[in-house]
């Protein structure tokens, strides 16, 4: 397998289905792409790997997958072993819907904070959509983490908290205390541990080393 990524101290759409890769064992070669090129050349590079002109995509026997969950629900099928959803029906439907959200929402918060592993923290005052953003990230942590129990959202580790992972990094580098949006301390604990994995951790230095 070939999973073709952006720039890692930029890119959080590579690190959702490169974390989940990792997490499966199985061996895969790593092709980066710089992003944030000028006149068109970042596209120019992805296009002959992935169809959208994005990344991430997963090649693997002939097919490419493009798209971060996309790809992730097909290493959650070709690796059932890696229990990349929970095995609880319930737990794992609300699993899917908090990674679908993030997929598809906190717009505020994206545009705002970006994530940027090479920046030192700073405090940042945060506009009202993303303190909106940041508020409904925190009741829906600390719903799934009151219902799974942890130490992550769904339980073990999923898909879900490769999703989460790089809002956590975002947290991090613009100084956000969850306390000041209804955290009662789960969530910040939360946002600790899934940045102190070993997976994301490599991604970490991997990202600091090149910038």
């Amino acid at each position: 397998m070939e999973l073709v990524i952006g720039t890692k101290r930029w890119s959080t759409w590579s690190l959702r289905p490169w974390l989940a890769l990792k997490r499966t064992g199985a061996p895969f070669t790593e092709t980066l792409v710089g992003l944030r090129q000028d006149e068109g050349r970042t596209e120019a590079a992805i296009l002959p790997h992935s169809p959208s002109g994005l990344v991430p995509a997963l090649k693997d026997d002939g097919l490419t997958v493009w798209d971060s969950l996309a790809i992730c629900e097909y290493l959650a099928e070709k690796f059932p072993a890696a229990k990349l959803w929970p095995d609880d029906p319930a737990l794992r439907a609300l699993a899917r819907a908090a990674a679908a959200e993030m997929h598809s929402g906190f717009q505020s918060l994206r545009g705002e904070c970006p994530m940027a592993l090479e920046a030192e923290p700073k405090v940042t005052t945060l506009s009202e959509a993303t303190q909106k953003n940041v508020r409904r990230i925190v009741a829906l942590w600390s719903d799934l983490l009151s219902r799974s129990g942890g130490p992550f959202l769904a339980g073990e580790w999923s898909i879900a908290d490769a999703f989460y992972t790089p809002v956590a990094t975002r947290f991090r580098t613009y100084g956000v205390h969850l306390s000041d949006y209804g955290d009662d301390g789960s969530c910040g604990a939360y946002a600790t541990r899934v940045l102190a994995t070993p997976e994301f951790r490599e991604w970490e230095a991997a990202a600091r080393a090149e910038a």
